[in-house]
């Protein structure tokens, strides 16, 4: 019961977090999630209502879907010709930022060298979907996005480990090196093996499944959902790395839906959608969990000594990761100086990293010590977030604006609908199913207010049934209409390339709208 009152709770909390941006779309929603985490970390009632945090069901049930499906929309071709440089940037690249962020806090802030290893072990890992969020609307550098996409995939597994590492430095006084390079290679290898293995028994079933008789929509989405959460609980079990296994199921399937986009469109597009859902709320619930951590830990605690602590080390380490990646970047990958920034920057931290964080117990380190790796970690998600928000506002180029882009929709929806309009008019209907089809295609230009569309409504609840003549000559006229807009959407896309991507969600509404009038009515 806990557990449900809980994740009901932060989805609402989601829920809410994504409606506002919507409405504040110059602001990141990974902000506003984390605002409203603040708000109900402050409220007792709220704060009440959220267990305490448990990073294993955190782990399998949000960031194992998360990456499952962000291995989802990679092309697994992408992935297999930059295999050095991924080995690169999740093994050589990750060891070095653990170097000298370690060295750097145990200098520069007095922590023990076990202590400063835990925090900058658990500073490696970056996360994809913030990266997203804090570059929306500008132009990333085509190549620093897919190497930034690739290293946020894998280096999850290298933050584990080592994390692993520093840990057992933490209790012994040594480290073991031996066995965490044969950890690591039984974790990353060995989770590569198996998410092959199931993500290729699950494909083979599933393609089965679509050339028998026996083929359900339903179950095909059900299998496509538990597959992460499964996969996971499984690596976990056999001890490896369930992060790198989802990721590759996940690279698996985005290579089977390209082959399948004919034979089980309606499965694919309708995954398409439950995955966008599932990201979109959690991911929102991700930073929202965030914002309570800090409110839980830091509350009484605001104003003492350890305030001072926790920033400096959030920023030292925040600092020694973006010196490393820099150079890096410059040295190894051999980006120009604007894309080596832009690298540093687009190391965003996120999930992954208040996952593990959270996962130390508070009696394995003391009160203090877990204080201040919670702590300073979450000044690192900030930083993480916040310097290039702001920096990219300055050196990326800026898309078109979603206010400017939507004032030219409005306009091509418009006269998109007026030429639909005229279309009907030309064509012979009866008067009932002619004023049908002229409000139906009037609601998409969303002029039709609500008590209109409310009045409209109580008045379809007692009006007969259309016969199935008047049904045919209806699915008739939305079909010459449909038409109509389509061919205007495709000879606007060629005219107005800078607002393609708009202008094709539209043409995707319209061939929705299509899809749903095909379907019979139920009598």
């Amino acid at each position: 019961m806990e557990l449900m009152i809980s994740s009901f709770t932060l989805a609402i909390a989601a829920a809410i977090s994504i409606i506002i941006a919507q409405a504040i779309d110059k602001v990141s929603a990974n902000y506003i999630s984390m605002i409203i985490g603040i708000i109900i970390g402050l409220v007792p009632f709220l704060n009440y209502q959220i267990a305490s945090f448990n990073p294993e069901i955190f782990m399998e049930l949000i960031v194992a879907p998360l990456l499952f499906f962000e291995g989802q929309k990679t092309k697994i071709h992408n992935i297999g010709r930059r295999i050095k440089e991924i080995i690169g940037l999740t093994v050589i690249m990750v060891l070095l930022a653990l170097i000298v962020s370690g060295f750097s806090i145990h200098l520069l802030a007095g922590i023990s060298l076990p202590l400063a290893f835990i925090i900058g072990s658990i500073s490696t890992p970056t996360d994809a979907t913030a990266s997203d969020a804090v570059t929306n609307g500008l132009r990333m550098p085509r190549r620093v996005t897919a190497s930034l996409k690739a290293e946020s995939l894998f280096n999850d597994a290298s933050g584990i480990i080592l994390l692993n590492m520093s840990l057992l430095w933490f209790a012994n006084g040594y480290i073991n090196y031996s066995q965490t390079i044969q950890e690591f290679l039984i974790s990353s290898v060995g989770g590569s093996i198996l998410g092959v293995a199931v993500a290729w028994i699950i494909i083979i079933f599933r393609q089965s499944l679509i050339r028998s008789r026996f083929n359900s929509l339903n179950a095909q989405n059900l299998i496509y959902i538990l597959t992460p959460l499964a996969l996971y609980a499984l690596a976990e079990h056999l001890h490896v790395s369930g992060i790198i296994a989802v990721v590759v199921a996940g690279l698996l399937h985005n290579a089977e839906s390209q082959q399948s986009l004919l034979i089980n469109s309606r499965q694919i597009h309708m995954g398409r959608d439950l995955e966008n859902l599932i990201s979109d709320i959690f991911n929102s619930m991700v930073f929202i969990i965030l914002g309570l951590m800090m409110v839980r830990i830091s509350r009484n605690k605001l104003f003492n000594s350890d305030l001072v602590k926790w920033i400096t080390v959030g920023i030292i380490v925040y600092l020694a990761n973006l010196l490393v990646r820099y150079t890096y970047a410059r040295l190894v990958i051999h980006y120009n100086r604007r894309e080596s920034i832009v690298f540093s920057l687009g190391g965003i931290h996120g999930a992954v990293t208040l996952a593990l964080a959270l996962t130390i117990s508070a009696r394995f380190l003391g009160t203090q010590s877990y204080n201040l790796v919670i702590m300073s970690e979450a000044i690192l998600i900030i930083l993480s977030m916040l310097v290039p928000t702001i920096i990219f506002q300055f050196i990326l180029p800026h898309e078109v604006s979603d206010e400017e882009a939507h004032i030219v929709v409005d306009k091509v929806r418009n006269e998109m609908v007026k030429r639909a309009l005229i279309s009907v008019h030309r064509i012979y209907l009866p008067q009932r199913v002619k004023r049908h089809v002229i409000y139906t295609l009037l609601n998409q230009k969303r002029v039709v207010k609500t008590r209109e569309y409310m009045a409209v409504l109580l008045k379809t609840i007692d009006q007969p049934n259309l016969t199935k003549s008047e049904q045919y000559l209806q699915r008739l006229a939305f079909f010459r209409a449909f038409a109509v807009e389509r061919e205007y959407l495709e000879m606007i896309g060629q005219k107005e390339s800078k607002y393609r991507t708009y202008i094709l969600s539209l043409y995707n509404d319209v061939l929705l709208a299509e899809s749903l009038i095909i379907e019979p009515e139920d009598e």
